[in-house]
């Protein structure tokens, strides 16, 4: 089973010479690759998050498998799904699904369930395959859609995900979310850094705290806390910014802006 691409032609290229000139100007060049356990990346069309993404990506060395946590925009599908297709077909060649890995995950945690339908038409998931197919085209991915907004299940969820970590050092995680949406630009920074603080310090639970007290319209909250409980767990000892920027940079309205953040983890 092959899983369609559903924004191709919307959030990026559908073409693929020119998604690959795009990527080649969004993924810095000379980078000195670092191995890590996660990152968050932000998922807008390209256009408008695609040079914060990419230069996250261009600081990594990609694992052998990438997991991908994203956000269930749409409301369909489990909880915690567990994408069921064999590869994910995008511009530059299909991309396969780690099966193995799957398996695990499933044997591991009845959290999880296999179901295609919640990334069936799921972009936060979708807009990160491109990139990891430029950067490391051996590697393969486990799309996991997120529903799920309990932080006992989150926190749980990122204990599991932990657990394969200490059993095969050639995972990570790539937690998509994008930050505050649509107030005034100074507005989105000032929250935005309440939530990027956290993050910075691997502390799950601080960041839902901060994010729920605040009212914070960060919509991978859920992605961005399995991703670090599950680092933390696995060893990680520190994060970095990346990169932080705002639709207006581009539109010109800094009216309403959607904010957009990049880090790593390792």
């Amino acid at each position: 089973m092959i899983r369609s691409m559903a924004v191709a032609g919307q959030f990026y290229p559908a073409d693929k010479g020119t998604l690959e000139k795009e990527l080649k100007k969004m993924v810095p060049a000379g980078e000195k690759p670092q191995k890590v356990i996660g990152l968050l990346a932000p998922h807008a069309g390209y256009m408008y998050s695609g040079t914060c993404a990419g230069q996250v990506f261009g600081r990594v060395t990609l694992s052998e498998t990438v997991i991908i946590l994203g956000v269930n925009h749409r409301g369909y599908g489990a909880d915690l799904a567990l994408d069921g297709n064999d590869f994910w077909e995008t511009p530059l060649g299909n991309v396969a699904v780690d099966s193995d890995l799957r398996s695990r995950l499933l044997d591991a945690s009845k959290l999880f369930t296999i179901d295609s339908e919640a990334s069936r038409l799921e972009h936060s998931l979708e807009v990160q395959v491109p990139f990891v197919k430029y950067c490391n085209p051996e590697s393969r991915i486990l799309p996991i859609t997120i529903a799920a907004h309990r932080l006992a299940d989150l926190l749980a969820a990122g204990e599991v995900l932990a657990g394969l970590f200490r059993e095969n050092t050639n995972v990570m995680m790539v937690a998509s979310s994008d930050m505050s949406h649509y107030i005034p630009a100074a507005n989105a920074k000032e929250l935005d850094s309440k939530a990027i603080e956290p993050m910075l310090k691997l502390d799950a639970r601080e960041l839902y705290r901060t994010v729920q007290e605040n009212r914070i319209s960060m919509c991978g909250v859920a992605p961005a806390v399995i991703m670090l409980a599950a680092a933390r767990e696995a060893g990680a000892t520190g994060a970095e910014l990346v990169c932080y920027t705002n639709s207006g940079e581009v539109s010109g309205d800094f009216n309403e802006v959607v904010g957009y953040a990049g880090l790593i983890v390792y």
